[in-house]
């Protein structure tokens, strides 16, 4: 688990940023699917929204404090970069690699770094009166280390809920009270 936390301007600008702490919890039940170190690092994001376009980097890097003893220190950077083209009936299209380097590992091991190449398509819609956000991705790594997948691909399922004036947050509660009252469809 790695909650972040951001701090950003409260009046956004033309490029938009935030900053703050990465916690990297060692929470896995096993040694294959976990560090199991505590680890903190620094976490920054910047985008800018360009026409139809979100254009925008995350980096942070973690570096263990606390853990087993008998595991592997940790010292790893995440950069995440992202391109969204904003289409018609929210659609988009999108590239979101996740490049990664371990900077503990050793050349005989292979590599430090993953490089991940490709992109996706999403939509954000409503089901019933739910806002959401799903996207497929598909990735190739062109760089990586000898035990990671050459490959990856991401599917996102993401619940939104945004912030309504109170106009808005009346008009959905007419609707809501409108079709909650409409009889149901007569079966032929």
């Amino acid at each position: 688990m790695q909650p972040t936390f951001l701090l950003s301007p409260s009046k956004p600008s033309k490029l938009i940023w935030g900053a703050g702490p990465i916690i990297q919890i060692p929470t896995a039940t096993s040694n294959y699917t976990g560090q199991g170190k505590l680890a903190l690092g620094p976490n920054i994001v910047v985008l800018a929204m360009p026409r139809n376009f979100v254009v925008g980097v995350l980096v942070n890097n973690v570096w263990s404090v606390a853990g087993s003893g008998s595991r592997t220190d940790v010292n790893q950077l995440l950069l995440q970069y992202f391109i969204n083209d904003n289409l018609k009936k929210g659609w988009y299209l999108t590239t979101q690699p996740i490049v990664t380097a371990n900077w503990n590992a050793t050349a005989s091991s292979g590599s430090v770094w993953t490089v991940p190449f490709g992109g996706g398509v999403g939509r954000i819609m409503k089901l019933g009166f739910q806002p959401v956000n799903i996207n497929v991705q598909a990735y190739g790594n062109a760089v990586h280390v000898p035990q990671a997948s050459p490959w990856t691909v991401r599917v996102t399922f993401a619940l939104l809920y945004p912030k309504l004036t109170k106009q808005q947050q009346k008009m959905m509660l007419e609707q809501k009270l409108k079709q909650m009252n409409e009889p149901p469809p007569q079966k032929k």
